[in-house]
């Protein structure tokens, strides 16, 4: 049994949907037809900071219900202090270290272990997609590559994303970057 890729309609006027359903094509390009296989450890460092900060919350609700208000004032102080400080981290993280990065996909080559990463952008009230893809190797150099073309250039007029169109645009970046002489 051969199973067929869901399409997905969406609202092609509405930015955030179509930017999103972008998105979701390029990660199926760089993991199905790319063959890279998709790497986690972005995303779970931000579950570990949100796990981490609810944990904190939860330990304080357990120790106001076993010791009521007045005893557990130092406990809450300290476990309110510190959700507060995990969640400036996290928005540090998500803001300095994400940075809009949507998929990190692993590329095995020879020896070598290439990661690519894919990030997006629409500015406000604008119909150009903007993608940047950085393919950075194993000494942590890192090249990238960009396009901005209109969200006309990958959504039919019934409001689907045509795969094609995407895995073509994938493939010149790809390529692009994959033929890039390294630099000494």
């Amino acid at each position: 049994m051969t199973e067929t890729p869901e399409v997905v309609k969406i609202n092609k006027w509405d930015g955030a949907a179509a930017k999103n359903a972008i998105d979701d094509a390029v990660r199926e390009v760089l993991t199905g037809d790319l063959k890279c296989k998709e790497s986690f450890a972005l995303i779970d460092g931000r579950l570990f900071l949100c796990a981490l900060a609810v944990g904190v919350a939860l330990y304080a609700l357990l120790w106001d219900y076993l010791y009521p208000f007045p005893q557990s004032r130092l406990v809450l102080i300290i476990c309110v202090s510190s959700y507060f400080v995990l969640m400036g981290i996290l928005t540090l993280y998500t803001t300095f270290k994400e940075k809009g990065i949507f998929v990190v996909a692993k590329e095995k080559v020879g020896n070598n272990t290439r990661v690519w990463e894919a990030s997006s952008y629409v500015k406000k009230h604008d119909d150009k997609y903007n993608l940047i893809l950085v393919l950075r190797d194993t000494n942590g150099k890192f090249r990238e590559a960009s396009i901005n073309k209109s969200f006309a250039n990958f959504i039919d007029t019934n409001g689907t994303v045509v795969q094609n169109l995407v895995l073509n645009e994938v493939n010149k970046l790809y390529n692009s970057l994959s033929s890039e002489k390294k630099e000494k």
